[in-house]
């Protein structure tokens, strides 16, 4: 059992993210249809349901193009690289409290380590190396400039994004993920208490995802396609689900350091701990992370792209400056407050 419980939660994680991956790009443009008075997705399926398995399958079947003048092993390894690290980064994220599975006490989490926010921060900051190599590997203009994007963009927001995060470590006491949602219990929600360090994590997880108004690194007006102008077929797929896969994980941690978890204001989840009914503060859980998930795409859809010089000093003269304030805040809080 020590080793088929791992063995399955790995299994049974990476098949929901596979299926959360090709539903969400559907959503993605029905969305999208309806704010631009559309009707997005209809014909392959009842109601456009089996459009975005069609065009899985279809990539399978597509010509995998190398350019040659391409370094192959660096512009086949790219596209590994970011798929390895989004998919890594689930291990650490909790989806709800301990359950009772069998007689047998279950956590809905891979690995429940105590230095869990330093192992996203940590795979976060090196997941930009398959957005560079690919952009250097393809031996094309555009793929370079791509990549020399994503890596400032990646140095501008993810300074700002750990120090927001010092906050909530400041306040929980603790790296531990676990720690910080029950740290969060009612009404002391961090989005609540910290709201200038909850806003700049979510801008930042922005540029960090790619997600407009920060994809400079692909913005397709400039760059045709950025760092993944030159792949197809898996390769191309493997770019695609590692994005949404962040995305994903951003919404996870926004729910889970700023939004209260599994919590909810008024509700004593704590007394949720019989039987399945954990499962309703995964529910509680996975609602916010769908509201979140929507608000991404609502925000792709509705802001136009920054210039990159508006996305640097963005980064370094508004977020830097407004996370310092937000942790000399929290560091009073704690100080005097004792929160």
């Amino acid at each position: 059992m020590v080793i088929i419980i791992p063995l399955a939660k790995i299994a049974i994680a990476i098949s929901i993210l596979l299926f959360v991956v090709t539903y969400l790009v559907y959503f993605e443009r029905k969305i999208s249809a309806w704010i631009q008075d559309r009707i997005g997705p209809n014909r392959v399926g009842p109601y456009g349901l089996l459009q975005s398995p069609a065009d899985v399958l279809k990539l399978f079947f597509k010509e995998d193009i190398v350019p040659l003048a391409a370094t192959k092993f660096v512009h086949s390894l790219a596209p590994v690289i970011s798929l390895t690290i989004a998919m890594s980064t689930y291990a650490v994220i909790p989806f709800g409290p301990d359950i009772n599975l069998f007689g047998q006490k279950v956590k809905l989490i891979v690995a429940d380590v105590d230095v869990g926010i330093l192992f996203i921060l940590a795979f976060a900051s090196i997941g930009v190396y398959g957005i560079t190599l690919s952009g250097w590997g393809s031996n094309n203009k555009y793929s370079l400039l791509g990549g020399l994007r994503s890596s400032a963009q990646m140095i501008s927001y993810e300074l700002s994004m750990g120090i927001s995060v010092v906050g909530v470590l400041m306040v929980a006491g603790s790296l531990r993920i676990y720690d910080i949602i029950d740290h969060q219990q009612g009404w002391m929600w961090n989005a609540f208490i910290q709201p200038i360090g909850f806003i700049t994590f979510v801008v930042a997880a922005f540029a960090e995802t790619n997600r407009l108004p920060f994809d400079l690194p692909e913005a397709e007006p400039e760059l045709v396609g950025g760092y993944h102008t030159e792949y197809s077929s898996l390769k191309f797929a493997m770019f695609f689900l590692a994005e949404y896969a962040n995305m994903i994980i951003a919404s996870c941690l926004i729910a889970a350091l700023y939004l209260g978890g599994w919590h909810l204001p008024f509700v004593n989840t704590t007394s949720l701990s019989e039987g399945w009914l954990p499962l309703i503060s995964v529910a509680i859980y996975l609602a916010k992370v769908c509201f979140l998930l929507f608000f991404f795409i609502w925000v792709r859809w509705s802001i136009p792209r920054f210039r990159y010089d508006q996305l640097m000093n963005l980064g370094w003269k508004v977020m830097l400056p407004l996370s310092l304030v937000n942790l000399v805040w929290v560091a009073i809080l704690v100080y005097y407050f004792k929160i």
